[in-house]
């Protein structure tokens, strides 16, 4: 089955969200000394954090535009609880996407209708 532009859109957005919180993960205890010992590699990790957040803001309005959803509140949604929030949401709308509508529902029992 060929990909539609909205299956695109949150592929894109869901490459760039890992990348970001690859990007986040630098400045953590574990590797931030080493990120913050070179001012090059700090502003390339920074960078890189703020390019992926854009990116994956901006896909996941293209998608949401695509799915005829709202964008005010799928996009707030991922901007006001980054990163947990952007992943709720990508979730949120590849379940709406794999039906068309939202959460598939069970099926009536045969017989029932």
């Amino acid at each position: 089955m060929p990909e539609s532009s909205a299956q695109r859109a949150l592929a894109t957005a869901t490459l760039a969200l890992l990348v970001a919180v690859v990007a986040i993960a630098l400045f953590l205890p574990p590797l931030a000394a080493r990120t913050l010992a070179s001012t090059l590699r700090t502003t390339g990790a920074a960078a890189v954090l703020v390019l992926a957040m854009l990116l994956h803001w901006v896909s996941l309005a293209v998608a949401a535009h695509r799915l005829q959803r709202p964008l005010g509140f799928w996009v707030g949604l991922s901007v006001l609880l980054f990163p947990i929030g952007s992943a709720a949401a990508l979730l949120l709308m590849r379940g709406a996407n794999d039906d068309g509508a939202g959460p598939a529902l069970p099926a009536p029992a045969p017989g029932r209708g």
